[in-house]
């Protein structure tokens, strides 16, 4: 079989991390990256599709375009675009050489997602892009609502539309580890791209001191299994303790993780002790309105120096970077990487952060900094 080429959808800003991804775990070449989206191609069928953790879905390309005009007009060229200018025959081949055809009749549906002010409906784009699809599809196959055997998607965004058979499902998205789910719980495909900025070793001790349901703990815990080789516990707790015990469930079966109820700007580790810090401080609407957001993520910082090493990093991830920057260089951090990106609907950074060695002072402590000395924390292992 030739090279097969496909696209996956990220999450907005972190397309650099998937495709790196991508690169290493496939061999893939990287043909292209925009907004959500990594385009690239493979040698061949490779399970190691289904095993990217960066990614929200992946899809065997048909075409792209990014000359979307937002008018009518639109709606003639995907029917055009897809009668024309997509291998479906092939693409069909590939999907069943990649996912095993199913038992009985196959089944199919069409998919059209829209984001942007177009002088169409998405229904409209939908019907245009079945019409382009019609002679390709083997008069045998029924039409479903869910659960098809192969799923024709067409995706628009602003200009940019994009076409293709869908080879994964919502287990790259949805982890099967997750068993226990808080609200606003972050993406394990962003947790995952936090854990590959991380420069990481098995020798590294990794902590998230805020880790709520225990996503980016999870990550780290597949992400280190390619390694093969014993490696430190990670830690992790949260100021919650229904947090804790939703943590503990959700990675149970990934590997030795100490977890406990802190407050995480008064931690009960030793000075230097921790070599990675990778953590999702709650931002926006986490946040009650009587919180001082600089205030906060200070006694963070102060916190998060004493425990991290000499030459240690911490990855960030906040909405307010200006608030997050300041902390940060008031203890004496560097920036080492940033990516825009959006959470929740929020726009939010994500930072690599770099403590030089040998360590600086410790900064005092600011008047009225709410430090909490527990001493009635629970751990679990």
């Amino acid at each position: 079989m030739s090279s097969i080429s496909c696209y996956a959808m990220v999450v907005s800003g972190l397309e650099s991390i998937a495709a790196r991804e991508i690169e290493l775990r496939l061999g893939a070449k990287i043909t292209r990256k925009t907004d959500g989206l990594v385009t690239f191609k493979i040698d061949g069928p490779d399970p190691d599709l289904f095993e990217l953790k960066t990614t929200e879905d992946v899809f065997l390309f048909a075409w792209g375009t990014d000359s979307l005009t937002y008018r009518a007009k639109d709606l003639e060229d995907i029917r055009k675009w897809t009668a024309k200018d997509g291998d479906w025959a092939r693409l069909i081949s590939q999907h069943h050489a990649i996912k095993p055809k199913t038992k009985g009749k196959p089944t199919y549906r069409f998919i059209t997602q829209m984001d942007g002010e177009h002088g169409y409906h998405r229904k409209d784009a939908q019907k245009e892009f079945a019409k382009g699809l019609a002679k390709f599809i083997p008069p045998n196959w029924r039409m479903v609502e869910d659960n098809a055997s192969v799923e024709f998607w067409l995706t628009i965004e602003e200009k940019t539309a994009v076409a293709g058979i869908r080879i994964t499902d919502k287990t790259m998205r949805h982890r099967t580890y997750k068993v226990a789910h808080r609200p606003a719980s972050l993406r394990p495909s962003v947790a995952a791209c936090m854990v590959r900025i991380a420069d990481l070793k098995p020798t590294h001790k990794v902590i998230d001191p805020m880790c709520g349901a225990g996503t980016i703990l999870g990550e780290y815990q597949l992400f280190a299994e390619g390694w093969r080789v014993p490696r430190e516990a990670a830690w992790g707790g949260d100021i919650e303790q229904a947090a804790v015990l939703d943590a503990s469930a959700n990675t149970r079966r990934l590997g030795k993780i100490y977890l406990h109820r802190w407050d995480a700007r008064w931690l009960p580790l030793e000075a230097s002790s921790i070599d990675r810090i990778i953590c999702n401080p709650p931002f926006g609407k986490q946040i009650s309105s009587e919180v001082d957001i600089n205030k906060l993520y200070r006694g963070l910082m102060i916190q998060f120096n004493r425990i991290l090493a000499p030459d240690g990093k911490a990855v960030l991830l906040v909405s307010d970077y200006a608030a997050i920057k300041e902390a940060c260089e008031n203890v004496g951090w560097k920036i080492e990487k940033k990516f825009r990106t959006q959470i929740l609907g929020q726009n939010a950074v994500l930072s690599l952060w770099h403590k030089p060695a040998p360590e600086g002072t410790l900064p005092a402590l600011e008047e009225g900094t709410p430090y909490i000395v527990r001493n009635d924390f629970k751990g679990t292992e």
